[in-house]
């Protein structure tokens, strides 16, 4: 076969007849320019080309006048090299990597065969396929008013008080398999738990403890109630913690709400105010009226207890009287007047024989008490 003079392209004579003015210079008779390639001679370069790496050997290009070319040949070398090739991407398609924030369910035709660790993993592809799930990861659902619309936070209280609630329900993944083929929508299930349980605890609670103190508590009870229900659908889903952010009234009644709020609690703090008071006072007459009735008793004590001592005492003299009449009458009176001369001064007076008054030199014994007295003391 003639070779191919016709410039890089094979755009010169293909050793025909007269049939080559169509190929002549690369250009149609009457053409004037540069040579241009045709499409034909473009196929046949490709196919020349794949020929050669498919193992054949260069044959002729097939246009007008030129013998047919010779059909690929596959031989050994190359059906070893496809074959490693395949062997390549099967395994590039079935090893896969397990992070450790995450864990793979594998399906066998389908079906769930068993659960991947971290780390390198087989599951030979196509009978084996798997789905990772990222396991730790906190993924977030914001319920209220303020995320999700108009109505979504307004819940009706026990006490027939309207409320406006914003939480956020935090969640992960605990057993990817019921994760997979028990929700079909997780987040859309939670979020709908989620709402449901609040409604329930708020439908059970008066409006004043859950704007003030009860919130904490709602918000354990909550956890608590939405992890029940979604471990009651085999969920796989575990709520890591309810964040309580707002409840308050409605916009529409908040200013008037706010006033209301603002009445009770002076009313509150005047009612403390009046029981400091009322305490106070309590307390003082509780304590006088126990002082006089200890100073009652104390006195009731000290009269009984003069009483009996005097009936002691006469009942002492009476039984001595008895026993000796004259000498306990004289000693009762010598006691009397001891006791009615005994403080005061004592002058003498004595008749003389003319019938005048003279005084009579007497003892001081009441001086002489006191002079060792002051005697000492000097």
């Amino acid at each position: 076969m003639a070779g191919n003079t016709g410039g890089p392209w094979g755009g010169g004579n293909n050793g025909g007849g007269g049939d080559d003015d169509r190929n002549r210079g690369g250009r149609k008779p009457g053409q004037e320019g540069p040579n241009i390639p045709e499409i034909d001679d473009l196929v046949n370069k490709g196919r020349e080309q794949l020929r050669v790496l498919m193992g054949g050997g260069k044959g002729g290009n097939r246009g007008t006048g030129g013998s047919g070319g010779t059909p690929p040949q596959l031989t050994r070398g190359t059906v070893f090299i496809g074959l490693m090739i395949l062997v390549v991407l099967w395994l590039a398609a079935s090893f896969y990597t397990v992070r450790p924030e995450e864990r793979s369910v594998e399906l066998l035709l389908g079906r769930y065969s068993q659960t991947g660790e971290p780390g390198l993993n087989f599951a030979p592809w196509p009978v084996v396929t798997r789905e990772v799930v990222p396991v730790t990861t906190e993924r977030n659902i914001d319920i209220g008013v303020s995320r999700a619309g108009m109505d979504a936070g307004l819940m009706l209280t026990g006490d027939e008080n309207i409320v406006d609630i914003d939480f956020q329900v935090v969640w992960n993944i605990t057993d990817p398999q019921l994760y997979l083929f028990n929700l079909a929508n997780p987040p859309q299930t939670i979020e709908a738990v989620a709402e449901s349980a609040m409604r329930e605890i708020i439908s059970q609670s008066e409006l004043a403890p859950i704007l003030n103190r009860d919130r904490g508590a709602i918000a354990d009870r909550l956890s608590d109630l939405i992890q029940s229900t979604l471990d009651s659908y085999d969920s796989g889903v575990n709520i890591v913690r309810v964040n309580f952010d707002k409840a308050d009234p409605p916009e529409p009644v908040i200013a008037s709400f706010r006033a209301v709020q603002d009445a009770e609690q002076e009313r509150d703090r005047v009612q403390n105010v009046a029981d400091a008071y009322a305490n106070q006072v309590v307390a003082e007459a509780r304590g006088q009226a126990a002082q006089i009735l200890e100073e009652s008793e104390g006195y009731r004590a000290q009269v009984v207890n003069e009483a009996e001592g005097e009936a002691s005492r006469f009942l002492a003299v009476l039984n001595e009287y008895q026993k000796a009449p004259d000498v306990t009458r004289k000693r009762i009176y010598l006691e009397t007047m001891e006791g009615v001369l005994g403080g005061v001064d004592i002058i003498l007076l004595d008749d003389n024989a003319e019938g005048g008054q003279g005084v009579v030199p007497y003892l001081p014994l009441n001086e002489l008490r006191r002079t060792p007295t002051t005697g000492g003391s000097n």
